[in-house]
C-alpha cells in the first residue's frame, strides 16, 4: 500500500513541475507590448462603433442647394440632413419623404431618401368620395275607406 501511495505522489509531483514549466514558457513567449503599441491601443478605442441608422418620415419644408441639405418636418421636429446631388434632385419642397440617415459629429448625413407612398385609406378618400345612399320614395298612403 505504501508503494502505491508513493507512486501516486511522485506522479502528481511530476505533473506539478511540468505544468509550472509550461506556464513559465507561456509568459516568456508572450513578450510585453512595446511602448509604441501601448499608444496604438487608445487609438483603436477612439474609433467608435458604426453610427446607428435613424429614420424620419415627414414633409420636406426647405432645400438648400448650395449647402446640399434638406429640412424634413417630422413628428419630433425639424431635421436638417445633408444629401448628395442625386437625392436632392429626387425630391422637392412639399414632398412627403422617408429619410434614413446617420448622425456623426453633430451632422446628419442621408443614406437614402424616398418619397413616401400614400396610405391606401388616404388614397380611397382622395380618389372618390363614398356615394350617398339612394333615397327611397315613400309609397302613397292608401285612401281611407268610406
Amino acid at each position: 500500500m505504501k508503494k502505491a501511495i508513493a507512486i501516486i505522489v511522485s506522479v502528481l509531483f511530476v505533473f506539478a513541475i511540468t505544468s509550472l514549466s509550461f506556464a513559465a514558457d507561456a509568459t516568456k513567449a508572450a513578450p510585453a507590448p512595446a511602448p509604441a503599441e501601448k499608444k496604438a491601443a487608445p487609438a483603436v478605442e477612439e474609433k467608435k462603433a458604426p453610427a446607428k441608422v435613424k429614420q424620419v418620415t415627414g414633409e420636406v419644408t426647405a432645400m438648400d442647394a448650395k449647402a446640399k441639405t434638406i429640412t424634413v418636418k417630422g413628428k419630433k421636429g425639424d431635421v436638417v440632413i445633408a444629401v448628395d446631388d442625386k437625392m436632392m434632385a429626387a425630391v422637392k419642397a412639399g414632398d412627403k419623404v422617408v429619410v434614413k440617415y446617420t448622425e456623426a459629429d453633430g451632422k446628419n448625413t442621408a443614406k437614402s431618401v424616398k418619397k413616401a407612398e400614400a396610405k391606401p385609406a388616404e388614397m380611397e378618400k382622395k380618389a372618390a368620395p363614398a356615394p350617398a345612399p339612394a333615397e327611397k320614395k315613400a309609397a302613397p298612403a292608401p285612401a281611407p275607406a268610406k
